[in-house]
This record gives structure tokens, sequence and C-alpha cells, in this order.
């Protein structure tokens, strides 16, 4: 699962990437511009999100991601404890609300309810799309109960789109997720891996699945044809 944590103190934001990274692939901002623009790109399972931020406050940036119909689930992380930013922070899109200080393992366990309710997350990490299953603590896939060996990017590609089955993810949707902004590859590295990815599926007849969506990227549906 791929987080965003959006923080400006930056001795909190170093201990949640420490103790979260062993569960989830972390990235972080610091500013709530730059947090604003990561969060736009829709490529996140979560979003844990500071209030009090330098440029843009944490619900001014809720309100952009809503507006633009990005539904991420969002976990505010913040001092003020008042009854009335709590019900703010809810009522704007907001999917929980945790005050500082607070304990390293609540705060695991409010991400992990909060990715249950979005349907991100099961309770044994399992992933389902018609007869595949990705398990994903092993990282490891089921086809037609039967097993079937990928690469990690293959895995990882595979996972983000059955997490979005039925919706369409432009390539630098997928680029992003998978190989992160900072990479040294291009986008071009995508239809590679989609490539690959469905001569993999092709001897279960899944590889029709992944449908080009032209100008665009790819949607996993089942073919009506």
């Amino acid at each position: 699962m791929k987080l965003l944590i959006i923080e400006d103190n930056e001795s909190l934001l170093d201990s949640m990437k420490q103790f979260l990274q062993d569960e989830f692939e972390v990235e972080i901002a610091t500013t709530g511009d730059d947090g604003l623009y990561m969060a736009q790109q829709d490529i996140y399972d979560i979003i844990i999100l500071d209030v009090m931020l330098p440029e843009i406050d944490g619900f001014e940036i809720l309100r952009h991601l809503r507006h633009d119909k990005i539904m991420t689930p969002v976990l505010f992380v913040t001092a003020k404890d008042s009854l009335e930013d709590r019900v703010k922070g809810l009522e704007i899109g907001g999917d929980d609300y945790i005050v500082k200080p607070f304990q390293a393992d609540e705060l695991k366990a409010r991400i992990r309810a909060s990715l249950r309710r979005s349907g991100s997350l099961t309770i044994d990490h399992t992933l389902r799309y018609r007869g595949i299953e990705l398990f994903g603590k092993e990282k490891e896939l089921n086809i037609d109960g039967k097993p079937l060996k990928l690469t990690i990017k293959q895995y990882e590609l595979l996972e983000y789109l059955v997490q979005n089955s039925g919706h369409i993810l432009t390539r630098e949707q997928i680029f992003d997720r998978i190989w992160g902004f900072e990479s040294d590859t291009t986008v071009a590295i995508v239809e590679v891996y989609i490539h690959h990815l469905r001569k993999k599926l092709e001897p279960f007849g899944y590889h029709k699945d992944i449908q080009n969506v032209r100008g665009i990227g790819y949607l996993l549906k089942e073919p009506t044809e």
C-alpha cells in the first residue's frame, strides 16, 4: 500500500515514516503546496494530513482534493483537538482524526481501519479480481487456484490495476505509483510492463482484461466480447 504523509514537523515526520515503512510504501511532503501537488496525482491508498501547514492548511488541501473528485481516504493528524475542528475535518470529507501526541500502534490501527472502509484492504491483506488472488503480505499471486510468479514491479502493477478495477488509470498515474516521481526512467516503461504482464496472464485468459484506453492509459475490466 502506498501512503503519503503531509507534515511540517520534521521530527514527527521522520518518526511516522520510520514506524510505518515496515508495512507501507511511504512518501512525504513538508509544505501544503508540495503535499497538494503530490496528492492530486491520485496514486496513494491513504493520506496522513496535518492541519497546520505552511502555504496551504490541511483543510484547504482536502477541499481541493474532494473538489477534484479525488476520494483517497484522508486521516487528519493534528494538535488541534477542539470538537469544532474535528467536526470540520470530517464534514469536508476527512475519514478519521487523530490528535497529537499519539501512539504508533493507534495510528496504524486507524490507517488500517480507513483502508478497510474504503475497500483497499481486507483483514487478510488479500485482493481479488475474478479468478485472481493477490496476497499482499507475501507478494504472491494465484490465478484460478494456481500460483503464478511475477517480478516485484509486475506484481505491483497488477495490484494497482486490481485495486482500481473498472476505473481508468492514466499512464502517468501508473508510472508515478509504481516507479515514483524521482525515477530516472520514463513513462514509456509502463507500456513495456503492461505487455509483459499480459503475456504472463495470457495462459489463463485474463490478458484481454487489461484494456487500452486510447491516448489515456489502461482499464482492468472483463471484456464484453
